[in-house]
């Protein structure tokens, strides 16, 4: 480990965060409801024993975990521009994702059933442990170097393009990845060649925009837990073999996050850092591209689209007014668009919340509007 040391500084908590955990536990609640529904009402479901097994080794990992995290110093370095109720959480241990992760992929490999579709699981586990080894370099640098920047986002891009595209150029020789891009129902356009480009793109899109989100207590990992598990349920209700995989690894993983919740939620106890933001996105968009549902992804994601969707749009319209009238004009108070809601004066739990609830909506409207490929 680097001799740099890294200062320490004990995170204020706050004694009454019981109408938190009621809400994390109302979300593991509705989460493991949907899994059980899904195995009673879809022929040859098994949803229900991944997300559990997974959710409890996560919980045991990271409870045992963090210490370990907090005795090798890796504490979360607070961005000084950000909102100021944020430099309490200075001194809480990050990288979590380090810790959960692997707990997905191997509970996700291990109870793969159809040896066929092995290797597409393979695949999704390089792309996983492949973007959790840029985090971890990320976040290094972040910790070794005492600022919140870590990599440069062109050293980053280049990272993520190189492994995006070996995941690509895998999928595209074992004929994984097809042109026709479902909408819903039997809807589709045919887009050819330019599906490489485009998955490239919405790979590292995506990627980026869970690490965005990964601002507040419990909000990225409630959210993907969800998002997640829509994935699984609607990649079961079409009732075809060859994504049964892709839905008990998408499940595995729902329950990876579930337990890191439990550590997450306000007041965290543990961050997951860019070791498992950008891996979240990673894994998520693989298994949209393998199982052409991008346009599920799309709807039941779109809290990181509109996390992702604030950052450009505040630094586009700075830029545009600033060389029109001199002064740049900010389209929010902060972004991305979770710190405009905390500095126009809403509770951090509640944004995580309405958050979550909004993906619980956006979930359910993507399984009714989801393709069949």
């Amino acid at each position: 480990m680097s001799n740099t040391k890294i200062p320490f500084t004990k995170k204020k908590i706050s004694n009454n965060d019981t109408p938190e955990t009621t809400a994390v536990i109302l979300l593991i609640a509705f989460i493991f409801a949907g899994s059980l529904i899904a195995d009673k009402f879809i022929s040859n479901n098994l949803l229900s024993l991944p997300l559990l097994i997974s959710t409890v080794i996560s919980t045991i990992i990271t409870q045992y975990g963090t210490p370990k995290l907090r005795a090798l110093r890796l504490n979360q370095i607070i961005r000084k521009e950000g909102p100021k109720q944020h430099h309490n959480k200075a001194g809480t241990p990050t990288m979590g994702g380090i810790l959960i992760v692997p707990i997905g992929l191997i509970v996700g490999n291990l109870l793969i059933q159809n040896e066929s579709n092995k290797h597409q699981i393979l695949a999704l586990t390089f792309l996983s442990l492949s973007f959790m080894l840029i985090g971890i370099y990320d976040d290094w640098r972040s910790l070794t170097l005492q600022t919140n920047t870590g990599l440069r986002p062109t050293g980053k891009l280049l990272l993520q393009s190189f492994i995006g595209t070996i995941f690509l150029f895998w999928s595209g020789w074992q004929g994984w990845i097809h042109t026709k891009i479902y909408l819903f129902s039997d809807k589709f356009i045919d887009i050819g060649f330019l599906i490489w480009p485009l998955a490239l793109f919405v790979l590292i899109a995506e990627s980026n925009a869970t690490n965005l989100t990964d601002g507040l207590d419990g909000l990225a990992s409630g959210c993907g837990a969800l998002v997640f598990t829509g994935l699984a349920i609607q990649l079961m209700l079409r009732d075809n073999t060859s994504d049964t995989e892709l839905a008990v690894f998408c499940i595995a993983m729902a329950g990876a996050w579930l337990g890191f919740l439990l550590h997450n939620k306000y007041p965290a106890k543990v961050f997951m850092g860019d070791t498992g933001s950008l891996t979240m996105g990673a894994a998520l968009c693989g298994v949209a591209l393998l199982s052409n549902s991008l346009w599920a992804l799309l709807i039941m994601g779109g809290v990181f689209l509109c996390e992702s969707l604030s950052v450009i749009l505040q630094v586009l319209i700075f830029k545009i007014t600033k060389k029109i009238n001199g002064q740049g004009y900010r389209l929010f108070l902060m972004a991305p668009i979770h710190h405009h809601y905390e500095l126009a004066g809403k509770s951090e739990q509640i944004i995580v919340r309405n958050f979550w609830l909004v993906t619980l909506c956006l979930v359910l409207i993507g399984l009714i509007l989801r393709p069949t490929p």
